[in-house]
């Protein structure tokens, strides 16, 4: 049997995993935990050969950091299971932290199909995050340099220090964060802020 352990902070997908997992005679549950950090212990023990892991835990642990320690210490599959639609998150995963990953809004069979192709020594990513709508326009048209730009601006950096950053001119940092503002039907950069947060697209809080 396939020993499982489950790291997810929302109760109600919580109970949701727990109920698939243990309806699957394939598979035993190893573990449940809300914080990334405390399911490290029994993986590195060698009493997991599975973890199904959200990205952002109790106390915003980051299960991408606990993702790359377990796989570098352990022969336990991590296969990420996550709502953010973040584009670092799916590089990241991609290039250490999980053996697979899967998007919650996806249903359980192909969940399954992930984790089963997983543990057969396959690795699952899609080609892309989710293409999301954000008020008027769709997260896919916001390019990699503006996301660039928007994860700076998130965290509360000046134009100024962005600029310097990414070696732009401020005028350019500017002239970005005001095309997506125009595009998006914003009314303003703060209102384009609270929308970028509220739907995933920028994280920025995770403590590894």
């Amino acid at each position: 049997m396939i020993k499982t352990v489950i790291v997810e902070d929302n109760q109600y997908i919580q109970n949701h995993l727990v109920n698939m997992i243990q309806a699957d005679g394939r598979f035993a549950l190893a573990g449940v935990f809300n914080d990334a950090f405390e399911a490290e212990k029994i993986c590195k023990s060698g009493k997991a050969d599975l973890v199904l892991m959200d990205v952002q835990t109790r106390h915003n642990h980051s299960g991408l950091a606990a993702g790359e320690r377990i796989r570098k210490s352990s022969r336990t599959k991590v296969v990420v299971v996550t709502s953010l639609i973040d584009p670092e998150i799916l590089v990241r995963a991609k290039t250490g932290a999980a053996d697979s990953l899967w998007y919650k809004d996806h249903g359980d069979g192909e969940l399954m199909d992930v984790i089963l192709r997983t543990m057969d020594g396959e690795r699952v990513f899609p080609d892309e995050s989710p293409n999301v709508e954000i008020n008027e326009m769709f997260s896919a048209e916001i390019t990699p340099r503006q996301i660039d730009i928007l994860r700076r601006f998130v965290k509360g950096m000046t134009y100024d220090e962005i600029a310097a950053d990414l070696k732009l001119s401020k005028n350019g940092v500017r002239w970005n964060l005001d095309q997506i503002v125009e595009k998006g039907g914003f009314n303003n950069k703060h209102e384009l802020l609270a929308a970028v947060i509220e739907n995933k697209l920028i994280v920025t809080t995770l403590n590894e």
